[in-house]
């Protein structure tokens, strides 16, 4: 993962580019007054694990929703596995979003579905995937985030962890290039978080998935990252592999806000 440089003198060098995944160019978002994203430039490479850090408002979920075309920018360009998402006509950006999933904060799954039924039923109607084969590879996921034997329950019959757990699985099911967590522990209680941060770490471990990861979880963020960008006011104010970013930023910026979550 890579920042552009040529436009924000002051980041810190990067490595060098690997194969391009995702790649936001002079973005700028608006909500009324209010700039949530300044002109934004970055790109993640493939296989990679990007974290983005900072306070609250400073625009980082606002680029997740972007990429899952939930809004759209006000400037610039977006393009996913060499391909525009925006602004393109509406039928390239739904197949291109067939290559993103999104696990958010809230686990958003159908109550009245069963487990399986709920990570089943976008392979079906979205890839076309037949029902045994969908359940075939449901069942995979299921057992991958410690759930083997949740197919029949209903989410109201699971905890929070277990269902975002669930939530992970479904996203994962249709088989995504990029893999989207916004804040995904931030709903549960406190004796929940390490056991959905634990099965995260195994897919990053066990996976090639690319992940573009939005959380305050400092000590999540320094296991699984490649790259960690802070982000302040809509802007990158520093870049740089977890052990300089959270050893020794360069920024004053990144250094007050480690400082108060640490």
């Amino acid at each position: 993962m890579s920042v552009d440089t040529a436009k924000n003198p002051d980041h810190a060098p990067v490595p060098a580019a690997g194969p391009e995944l995702v790649r936001l160019e002079n973005v700028t978002k608006r909500f009324g007054d209010h700039t949530v994203l300044d002109g934004l430039d970055f790109r993640v490479d493939a296989g990679k694990h990007v974290t983005l850090i900072g306070p609250s408002g400073s625009g980082k979920t606002t680029i997740l929703r972007l990429l899952m075309t939930l809004t759209t920018p006000d400037e610039g360009t977006i393009t996913v596995a060499g391909e525009r998402l925006f602004p393109a006509p509406a039928k390239q950006v739904r197949e291109i979003r067939k290559k993103i999933g999104m696990v958010f904060q809230h686990f958003n799954l159908f109550p009245n579905m069963t487990v399986l039924r709920n990570i089943t039923e976008a392979p079906v109607t979205v890839l076309g995937l037949s029902r045994d084969e969908a359940a075939e590879r449901a069942r995979e996921l299921l057992e991958l985030v410690g759930l083997a034997d949740k197919c029949d329950a209903h989410p109201g019959q699971l905890s929070g962890g277990q269902q975002q757990r669930v939530a992970i699985a479904r996203a994962l099911a249709m088989r995504p290039q990029v893999l989207l967590l916004d804040e995904v522990t931030s709903a549960l209680d406190p004796e929940l978080v390490a056991g959905v941060l634990d099965v995260l770490r195994d897919i990053a471990r066990s996976t090639d998935i690319t992940m573009l990861c939005v959380t305050h979880e400092m000590g999540f963020a320094r296991d699984i990252s490649d790259q960690v960008l802070m982000f302040d006011a809509g802007r990158v104010v520093e870049s740089g592999p977890p052990e300089k970013i959270f050893g020794d930023p360069e920024q004053e910026r990144t250094r007050e806000f480690l400082s108060a979550v640490l």
